[in-house]
């Protein structure tokens, strides 16, 4: 059978809190539920594999639907529906790095926890070393790429959206039907640098070389987002297939904050173009869609054993907290805000457009923010 282990030895029941002889972290473990907590499960089957696919619709709706909108001819959506899409996601994922990653890693592992308190775990501030280790592999990454791109083939890593938004949104005034083609060369047409005008004075075969490895480098980005978000719906599915009292409460929250994040996965794939294959595109947006949902009926198959506030499953959460964390702060800081806005040469030509853009970071931000207050 085993020895018990040797926290298990005491009971909570006659140790108080002013008891020197025991360790504190004993005492913050029993507290805090980690110790003598066990599984809570309470029933509303029917309810639980409701989410699956309610989430799993709404999900994978949302990520579709700026992907569509880029695909199907003569699906041209309002400008500032495609711009409310683009930045609200944006702001989502800013703010979940910060109040749906961050915090709560530092609430499963950080200094003052269960974990945090007890053995290696206790030597140093965990949380904000996985972050900052994260943030500097994603950076060597996207900088190792870029170098790679711009010195073999003289471009480099820049987000020119226009091209894109000319394919995808309506047009602001009444005009005839036009082709991701024609836009294109409309674009060239008008204001471009030298390296731009280079790249297009390139015989055929080198521009189709220069398109592939431009595809490259950005596709390497949205999978490091992805990634980073998908690591963090794991473990949300598995607790909300199985966790008790508060199930109702994060049911509703999760329906709300998995369509946030799949708006932004879908709006910043819509502008990814060069696909060698359209489906792929379709097949990432599954991939996250399918991620809660696959997670949550896991949850519902261990929901009479799993504790989720257990001392490994803490440590578990809490790392994969720490790297997704890590992924987006880097991701939604500098592929995000800094390369669409701050080293965007072209943000100031319509200043409307720009406000708008920047209201709608700030709703998504501020609507992600609020739902921490629940999940």
């Amino acid at each position: 059978m085993g020895l018990p282990p040797a926290w298990s030895l005491l009971d909570p029941n006659t140790v108080t809190v002013g008891n020197a002889s025991v360790d504190d972290a004993w005492k913050v473990c029993v507290i805090d539920g980690v110790y003598f907590g066990g599984n809570d499960y309470n029933g509303s089957l029917g309810a639980r594999i409701s989410s699956i696919f309610v989430i799993l619709f709404v999900s994978t709706a949302c990520t579709l639907f700026p992907v569509i909108a880029s695909d199907v001819k003569g699906m041209r959506v309002p400008e500032y529906v495609y711009l409310f899409a683009k930045n609200f996601g944006t702001g989502v994922i800013v703010t979940t790095a910060f109040v749906h990653l961050m915090d709560p890693a530092y609430g499963e592992i950080g200094p003052n926890t269960c974990v945090g308190m007890s053995g290696n775990w206790a030597e140093y501030s965990w949380v904000p070393a996985i972050i900052l280790v994260t943030v500097f592999i994603i950076f060597l990454v996207d900088l190792i790429s870029d170098v790679y791109v711009e010195r073999r083939y003289g471009i480099s890593h820049n987000h020119d959206d226009d091209l894109v938004h000319s394919a995808i949104v309506q047009p602001a005034q009444p005009s005839s039907q036009v082709d991701l083609h024609s836009d294109i060369e409309a674009h060239h047409n008008h204001g471009h640098t030298e390296k731009e005008a280079d790249l297009y004075s390139y015989p055929a075969s080198k521009a189709s070389s220069l398109a592939e490895k431009d595809f490259q480098t950005q596709i390497a980005a949205f999978l490091i987002l992805e990634f980073g978000v998908i690591f963090h719906s794991v473990m949300i599915g598995i607790n909300l297939g199985a966790t008790g009292d508060e199930f109702k409460t994060l049911y509703i929250v999760l329906i709300f904050h998995q369509s946030f994040e799949g708006l932004g996965i879908g709006a910043r794939l819509s502008a990814i173009q060069g696909f060698p294959k359209k489906w792929w595109k379709y097949a990432l947006c599954l991939a996250y869609g399918l991620t809660t949902p696959v997670c949550v009926a896991i949850g519902l198959g261990v929901r009479t054993a799993y504790d989720g506030n257990s001392y490994n499953a803490n440590i578990i959460q809490g790392v994969l907290d720490s790297i997704s964390a890590g992924i987006l702060i880097y991701t939604g800081l500098v592929e995000l805000l800094a390369r669409d806005y701050i080293f965007n040469e072209n943000r100031t030509k319509d200043l409307k457009k720009l406000t708008f853009s920047i209201i709608f970071i700030l709703m998504g931000a501020g609507l992600m923010a609020l739902l921490g207050k629940w999940a």
